[in-house]
């Protein structure tokens, strides 16, 4: 099953190195389909129906959206090593998600202060349209000392969480926590050299020791894919069953029409037949001309549904 695994990504994304990084440590085989960094995705956009964000995962005809899903269908396909250990899956799942909506939003306020009047007018466009906020690279740099003073603060939780001399933050082998960490970590350590401010990272030696360990994981075993040849494979698939929960608190029924849309950035909303629905993911059916019907899977944490 793990050959069956195809990640949309492109090489510079932080996220898409949070699953990178879980292929590591799990060794697995997956296609890698590279996407661009920007819109338009045109050989995206007909698998995820307008979700934007980078990665996305695709396993025939279901396409998994947002890192929380991905990690958790990851782990359902491929249970051993665990991405969360026995016992402490809550507190895995916890700790990542407290990194997703906090660290990693303050490492890039880090980054882009050091970096931002270094990208192209392309990108900062995407990205405004992105975040809903201009991209205003003057703005970003008197603001990152600030950045800098709570991605520092964050960090120190984990850096003291590490000072007992356990390897990982949840013991002795690494979890979904440790990937989750990973990604700010890294993002931290690859751009910020082409800037001329501090790292928050300058004061966190047990965490620079930590992501040795982490990238020593490495990357799993990719062969590469087109996106064209991943729209051909949804084709040729029909989506896994799923079934609705008909006792949720949401009152969301199967077959109802409905939209779900990021709460944070890159709103844009994604609308089909509601298929699926339980306590960590709500699942819509659409089509498209170019894959026939699929299932987009998102995760229920962070994410808005509507009637549509």
């Amino acid at each position: 099953m793990a050959d069956d695994l195809i990640f949309h990504h492109y090489p510079n994304s932080p996220f898409s190195e949070k699953v990178r990084v879980a292929f590591g440590l799990k060794q697995l085989a997956w296609k890698s389909v590279e996407v661009p960094n920007i819109m338009p995705k045109p050989d995206l956009m007909p698998l995820t129906g307008g979700y934007r964000k980078t990665p996305v995962l695709q396993v025939g005809a279901d396409i998994y959206c947002d890192t929380q899903l991905i990690m958790l269908e990851i782990e359902r396909r491929t249970p051993e090593p665990h991405l969360l250990p026995v016992g402490q899956e809550g507190e895995a799942r916890a700790l990542a998600m407290w990194i997703d909506r906090n660290i990693f939003w303050a490492a890039v306020g880090v980054v882009m202060g050091a970096i931002g009047d270094k990208l192209p007018e392309a990108f900062q466009k995407d990205r405004s349209d992105f975040s809903g906020r201009s991209f205003d690279p003057a703005k970003l740099k008197a603001a990152q000392p600030f950045a800098r003073e709570q991605t520092y603060a964050h960090l120190q939780i984990a850096e003291e969480m590490l000072r007992d001399g356990r390897p990982f933050l949840l013991g002795a082998v690494a979890s979904l926590a440790d990937c989750a960490l990973y990604n700010p970590v890294w993002f931290l350590q690859v751009r910020m050299g082409q800037g001329d401010a501090p790292s928050p990272l300058d004061r966190l030696p047990k965490l620079v020791e930590w992501s040795k360990k982490m990238k020593a994981l490495g990357n799993g075993k990719p062969t590469p894919m087109t996106g064209a040849e991943a729209l051909d494979v949804a084709k040729a698939a029909t989506p896994a069953a799923t079934k609705v929960d008909d006792k949720d608190p949401s009152g969301l029924k199967a077959g109802q029409k409905i939209s779900v849309t990021p709460d944070d950035t890159g709103k844009v909303p994604v609308t089909g037949e509601l298929v699926g629905l339980s306590a960590d993911r709500i699942s819509i059916k659409r089509t498209d001309e170019r894959v026939g019907d699929v299932v987009v899977h998102f995760p229920r944490a962070g994410f808005v549904t509507a009637a549509a």
